[in-house]
């Protein structure tokens, strides 16, 4: 009697299998019977075509006999025709329990074979039994080759359609921004509405990966808004379908979330105007300074925004209307700007600036009367009132108020 080697097809065993191997098409048709009689309710083959399934089971099958046989050595944990079996499959969306559950019936009907070509040649019993371990052994391994394989197939489909829906978004921002058609596909391929308003949200992106918003595709998924998030360098991009509803009802969701400096767009008024909704989104982004906590929407900024994109007029501005009081003393500096903000916040009451500024009326009419002649011209009047308002805008804005300042 030969030595056992778990694993190990004896030689009996080896020839066995290759007097099986001219039967395969007989074990196909045992296989597809099982396949869709035995618990037909784990049966999910209805996206592979009759053809199809017989090809793979012949294939599967044949491997079983292959190794068995000793014609291929193994069984190889990256076996290539398992691989391709499980590739195919995934692609055609069979689960991999049912694929698992066909290698099972697979190698019970090997066995059978075997146990009927065992009895018509007389073999010993106890070398049936190693022939039933070879069986189970290389049936485990192909098994377990057809997980890894089908797993890493399925990977590999999440990876290639990230990177689609990501080059989707990209043109979308971009180089097909304002193509009605394009964004009409967008909305098919990313399941997003192809009509209706839309608005845009960044957020910065911290060194270790941590976006500035926590979790914000789940919060609007359970308040029912579509959105796509796309993730570059330092920024995270999303484009959010309003679904009948006012951009407001975003922004409210999502200011919670912030865990770093974001911002939100005003509404556009399809997907095509995507593009338009992104720049004003980074605009309002560039509003904040990079160390803030919070998300900026352009809808409440639209002053600051016209500054930030005309930065060398907004320095003019400042230059025009806070140059001599940037020029005092620091002590000096602060109190007369403080002032300045709370006068025209109080609707230019000195009354109501004084309790503010905790302090009499008369010292306030004398800051007053110094900012006069530090600006070089009256302070009442709507242009003065303007532009006032707006060079103080400036003082807030990143880099550029810095820059007015210094200069």
């Amino acid at each position: 009697m030969q030595k056992r080697h778990p694993g190990f097809a004896t030689t009996v065993t080896r020839e066995l299998a290759e007097a099986t191997l001219p039967d395969v098409e007989t074990l196909i048709d045992r296989l597809l019977s099982a396949i869709f009689t035995d618990n037909p309710e784990w049966t999910d083959y209805g996206s592979v075509p009759r053809d199809d399934l017989r090809e793979g089971c012949r294939d599967y099958l044949t491997r079983v006999l292959e190794l068995l046989s000793g014609r291929v050595a193994g069984p190889d944990p990256a076996d290539e025709v398992v691989g391709a079996i499980a590739r195919h499959r995934a692609e055609q969306g069979v689960p991999l329990e049912v694929m698992l559950r066909t290698f099972r019936l697979g190698g019970r009907i090997v066995w059978e074979a075997l146990l009927e070509r065992a009895e018509q040649t007389g073999v010993a019993p106890d070398d049936v039994l190693d022939a039933g371990t070879a069986t189970w052994t290389v049936i485990d391994e192909l098994s377990s080759a057809l997980s890894t394989s089908y797993r890493d197939s399925e990977q590999e489909r999440v990876r290639h359609d990230e990177q689609r829906r990501n080059a989707l978004i990209e043109d979308l921002l971009g180089r097909r921004a304002g193509d009605t058609g394009f964004a009409a596909r967008v909305a098919r391929e990313l399941e997003l509405p192809a009509t209706g308003g839309y608005l845009v949200v960044v957020a910065d992106v911290r060194p270790d990966g941590t976006p500035a918003l926590a979790g914000p595709r789940t919060v609007l998924d359970a308040l029912g808004f579509r959105s796509v998030w796309q993730t570059k360098v330092d920024t995270r991009i999303g484009v959010v379908a309003l679904e009948q509803r006012a951009a407001a009802d975003v922004v409210a969701c999502l200011r919670p979330l912030a865990r770093g400096r974001s911002a939100a767009s005003p509404a556009v008024s399809g997907l095509a105007e995507a593009a338009t909704a992104y720049t004003l989104a980074m605009i309002a982004l560039s509003m904040a300074p990079s160390t803030a906590t919070e998300l900026v929407c352009l809808d409440e900024h639209y002053p600051e925004a016209l500054l930030v994109r005309s930065p060398d007029l907004a320095q003019r501005l400042v230059s025009r209307n806070l140059g001599g009081i940037l020029d005092r003393p620091a002590r000096e500096r602060e109190v007369l700007l403080e002032t300045l903000i709370v006068w025209l916040e109080e609707d230019r009451s000195t009354a109501n600036a004084a309790v503010r500024l905790h302090c009499h009326r008369n010292t306030v009419l004398n800051r007053l009367h110094r900012i006069t002649e530090l600006v070089g011209r009256p302070l009442h009047g709507r242009a003065a009132y303007v532009e006032l308002s707006l060079a103080l805008s400036v003082l807030d804005l990143p880099q550029i108020g810095q820059s007015a300042q210094s200069g």
